[in-house]
């Protein structure tokens, strides 16, 4: 394809064909010359024949293939004459991040002691493929409170804090949900509630092992030394039953509409229609399913810590810095107009003064965290006014360069556990990570550094893995 260098570590592939618009894609050199993907960009530009798409569709430096958009993939479609596409927004919908910093000092700290610790939030949080929640005698019956409520619904219940939401994208509830417009099958796979699933998902403890600016990390309450946990996980086979679902809506209705689809991961309809504002209410459902989930899950981290210290859970600090989603669409005012962003594998990144920013942080902009692999260092960054030309978003990650099936046949469990080095890690057997080994990922310094090195970003803080919990089964 005719992709070329326009400035500094962004490439431009322009209009051509059906394409509407052109695609943008950023990525250094480096990144460029061994990573990027035919297929990848195949993707962007079928995303760039679609009705109603807005000025280009984006690829972030995470960017790798996935089903219709490219994980690491962005796409506005202007309102209300655009299109929503379910696979756009991807399977995992609302999977996400949550950094929770404590005052623990991690020289303080043994292996032993951290490795009680995963024991001990493992034993409150079920991990890997199809697993059940341990909460549902507790919360199956406000099930429906709970998707169309998120953190409101679980701050009555007693999982969270009262000041928990204030760090939280839209507080933890996202308005417009209907359980009504989920099937069946969906609602009857919603007992997952904090559980972390298998692939990519985790829990890790982290060192903020450094801070770039002291300034911004003291505003997030994050010190050198400390000790952190991070949280991956997303709305499980609740949301991934809900894309499955109307991705087939959207592909029979599309013809209905008139609409040329690309691909069947691109299967899209209007906004407007019956099928469009159906998704978006399952949608919000899933979203407020996987704010919930995440918030349960630091529910029973603050009981591991507690019962591990025997102390409450507030002497440890043990606050949210922040909880970031991705696998999303939101309606967004970008440039003057309203736009229904769509965010597959990138994070929405809002700078300093910017009003869509929780009030904690409006002077600093909020966190933006993006993990890297279970060997791998982990960044909170914070946008720039620059970040506009990505209409608000950041890469969520690392990115895969090796599929899992590929990982799985090249890596071998010595390779793995040299990988790690030093970093614990508890749930499934190492000869079942084999996908998820660092090698499998990108140079997240490489990643984090294409948009740092043109002023889209600014670091914060590295993340050092210390321990990390993962679950068996392949992930999306």
């Amino acid at each position: 394809m005719n992709i070329r260098f326009i400035s500094k570590n962004c490439l431009l592939l322009p209009r051509s064909g059906k394409m509407r618009v052109d695609a943008k894609v950023y990525l250094n050199e480096y990144l460029y010359e061994n990573f990027l993907e035919e297929e990848s960009l195949k993707q962007l530009s079928d995303a760039a024949t679609l009705p109603g798409v807005y000025k280009h569709v984006i690829g972030m430096p995470d960017i790798h293939t996935g089903f219709g958009l490219p994980i690491g993939g962005i796409m506005a479609m202007e309102v209300p004459d655009g299109l929503i596409s379910a696979g756009a927004v991807g399977m995992d919908i609302n999977c996400g991040v949550r950094l929770i910093r404590s005052n623990l000092k991690v020289g303080d700290l043994t292996d032993e002691d951290l490795f009680n610790l995963l024991k001990e939030i493992a034993s409150r949080v079920p991990t890997g493929i199809g697993k059940k929640s341990k909460h549902q005698h507790r919360v199956g019956k406000y099930f429906e409170e709970i998707t169309t409520k998120g953190l409101k619904a679980l701050l009555e219940l007693g999982f969270a804090r009262e000041e928990d939401h204030d760090f939280v994208e839209e507080e933890g509830s996202f308005s417009g949900a209907d359980l009504s417009k989920v099937s069946r099958r969906a609602r009857r796979r919603g007992n997952q509630l904090s559980t972390i699933g298998g692939g990519n998902h985790f829990i890790e403890l982290e060192e903020i092992s450094e801070i770039f600016d002291e300034g911004i990390a003291s505003t997030f309450g994050l010190k050198k030394g400390d000790l952190g946990v991070l949280v991956h996980t997303g709305s499980r086979g609740f949301g991934h039953q809900i894309c499955i679902d109307y991705s087939s809506v959207m592909e029979k209705a599309a013809r209905k509409y008139g609409i040329e689809l690309p691909s069947k991961g691109l299967a899209a309809v209007p906004i407007t229609s019956t099928e469009g504002q159906n998704y978006l209410a399952a949608m919000s459902a899933a979203i407020n399913f996987a704010f919930a989930n995440r918030q349960i899950i630091t529910y029973d981290i603050r009981e591991a810590f507690s019962s591990y210290f025997d102390c409450p859970d507030t002497e440890l600090d043990l606050g949210v810095v922040y909880d970031v989603a991705h696998n999303i669409a939101k309606f967004e005012k970008i440039e003057g107009k309203e736009l229904l962003v769509h965010r597959k594998g990138a994070v929405r990144a809002l700078p300093p003064g910017h009003t869509g920013n929780p009030a904690p942080y409006i002077s600093s902009g909020h966190p933006v965290l993006v993990p890297g692999s279970m060997g791998t260092s982990s960044y909170v960054v914070v946008a720039t006014p620059k970040i506009v030309d990505t209409f608000y978003s950041v890469n969520h990650g690392a990115g895969r360069v090796m599929s899992r099936r590929e990982a799985k046949k090249t890596i071998s469990t010595s390779m793995f556990k040299k990988q790690l080095g030093s970093v614990l890690y508890y749930g499934g057997k190492a000869a079942n990570l084999l996908d998820e080994a660092p090698e499998a990922y990108k140079d997240i310094d490489m990643v984090i550094n294409t948009l740092a090195d043109i002023d889209m970003i600014t670091k914060v803080a590295r993340l050092s893995p210390l321990g990390v919990i993962k679950g068996d089964g392949g992930g999306r």
